[in-house]
Formats: C-alpha cells, structure tokens, sequence
C-alpha cells in the first residue's frame, strides 16, 4: 500500500464517521430532551452499562458526566448478571448501550433493572429492538455504514454513539449551571488542575506581603521591595490598600529626575492597582497580567480587601504556564 492510498482510506474513515455525527443531529427529537430532563431529575446516580466496544465507549460517557457534574459510574453487565445489579439503586437511572439493541448480556439484565423501577435510557441503533423497548427514553445511534470495510468492527457506530453521550453531558452542564469553578473542584491534579487551582491558594500573604505607609519615605519602600523579592510593594492604610510601588515606578521616577529617595510612598504610588478576588482561578489572574504586562496582582477576600500578593513566579512554579 502506497503512502498516498494509506492517506486516501484516512480520509474515507474521517468522512464516513463525520457524516455519521452529522447525521445524529438530524434526528434528534423529544427522546434526547426527556432523556436530559430524566437524567437532570434524579437524585441518584447515573449508571451507564454496555458491552465490548459499547463499554468502553460507555466508560468514556459514564467519566465526562461524573466529571461534569452527574454523578455516574460504570456497570460491566456481565458483573451485573453475578451481583453487581446490587450497586444499583431505585433512585438511579441507567444509560444502557447496545449498537443492536441485542446484545446477550446487556438483555438478560434489562428486566431486572426494571423490575427494580428504575428508569432507563436506551441508547442503539435499532428502534425496534429489545433495549429499545425496555428504554424510556430511546436515542437513536444508528449509522448508514461502518467505516470499517468488512462493516464489522465498530468505527463508526460508536464514534456517533461517543458523541450522543457527549451531547447529553453539554446539555446537563447547562441545565445545572454547572461552572468553571466547579469543573475546578473536581480536576485536582494534572496540567488541567494546576490552570484551575485559585488565587488564594497561590499567593503570599501575611507578613510576606511587601507592606508600606502612605507617609513613609520612598527611601525605606524601596528596601521593603528589595527585601519582599517581588518588584512591589503595597501602600496600606488602616489595613486598606491605597496603591502600589513598583520598580517600574522607581525607574520611571529616576528618568523624570527630582529627589525621589525623600518622597512619600503616597507621592510616588500607582493608585487604583489591579486587583483580582482571590476565588478566581489561577488561568484567569494569569490572563489579567499578560493583558496588562505586569508581573504581579494584589488579591482581595469576600470584602474587597487586599489580602495578598501573587506573583507571576508564583504561576511558573506552579506550572499554570
């Protein structure tokens, strides 16, 4: 096979699963809304269930809802049939898969799950068949072709399949509200959880906050921003930040000329610092400095005080960038 025919069957799969999605589109109906408002409603879990590649694709769906906000988990139906339709429970909803409808393991458990009164939402690619009739709700996942050129092995079927699941997820996330600070609470580790970590939880605060007076003299800030190693200090007040020095201020101070050593700090401050709440996320207090090429934010808590200092350094070593 020649580079060029490797190429050309490529791009007959992509299209072939391509227009499969597409085609999901088409024929969506009142099942896909009755099956996001049955999944919305419960107050249990989402149980997701299927065999072979229908499992796996069935484990990807079960893991984008838990980590979008529905609760869910995965059941082997072959495990289920030797006890583990005990995990199971009234309140739950199951998303059974089965391209077929058919399939001998996935079958034999649907009465039981019903006899339990739990609804479930049918997911194949044949209306009439048996999952479809035990379904409440029944999406349609059916394919014109395989990519496959035996049209055995599923390609895609469960790439239309993957995609309806991933349809369900979008649709919960915004019928919860669901936000980015809560995708944050559930993605703690990784590249991803470093972007999501917040402000508070990476800034300098206390006694390592760089800290001078309105009255003292530019001559002492400037030891304070030496000693602090950010580049920066804070002008406080009674606890309220008035505005902020940095050594960009100095060396703009130094070019205008005049004795800057014997000014005050509230002579020589930036008033109206940028300031970023401190629940925000770290990608974001990232994004305020790259737009406005500073090096550092000034974080406040619920009341709008400074509370903090964070540091560009502070995202490197966190390795948010």
């Amino acid at each position: 096979m020649t580079t060029s025919q490797s190429l050309d069957i490529a791009k007959k799969v992509l299209e072939i699963e391509a227009a499969a999605v597409a085609a999901l589109a088409k024929r969506l109906d009142a099942n896909f809304t009755k099956a996001v408002d049955l999944i919305f409603e419960t107050t249990g879990k989402c149980v997701v269930s299927g065999m072979g590649k229908s499992g796996i694709i069935g484990q990807k769906i079960s893991s984008t809802l838990a980590s979008t906000g529905t609760p869910s988990f995965f059941l082997h139906p072959a495990e289920g049939m030797h006890g583990d339709l005990g995990m199971i429970m009234k309140n739950d909803i199951v998303i059974a898969i089965s391209n077929s409808g058919e399939t001998e393991e996935l079958v034999k458990i649907l009465p039981v799950i019903k006899r339990m009164g739990v609804k479930m939402i049918a997911m194949t690619g044949r209306s009439g068949s048996t999952l479809a009739r035990y379904g409440d709700a029944v999406l349609d996942v059916g394919v014109s072709e395989e990519a496959c050129p035996l049209g055995l092995a599923p390609t895609a079927s469960t790439t239309a399949t993957l995609a309806m699941g991933d349809a369900l997820a979008v649709a919960l996330i915004e019928k919860k509200g669901f936000r980015t600070e809560d995708f944050a609470g559930l993605h703690p580790a990784g590249s991803l959880g470093r972007r999501l970590m917040k402000a508070s939880e990476l800034m300098h605060s206390g006694s390592s906050v760089p800290k001078v007076g309105p009255e003292t003299p530019v001559k002492e800030a400037i030891f304070v921003i030496t000693a602090g190693r950010m580049g920066l200090t804070g002008v406080f007040e009674g606890g309220k930040l008035l505005g902020i020095i940095t050594d960009g201020d100095l060396r703009r101070a130094l070019e205008r000329g005049g004795d800057i050593l014997n000014m005050k700090a509230s002579e020589l401050m930036t008033k109206n610092p940028k300031l970023i709440p401190g629940g925000s996320l770290a990608e974001t207090a990232l994004k305020v400095m790259e737009d406005n090429s500073i090096t550092a934010l000034f974080v406040t808590d619920s009341a709008g005080d400074a509370v903090g200092v964070l540091h560009m350094h502070d995202l490197l070593k966190a390795g948010v960038v």
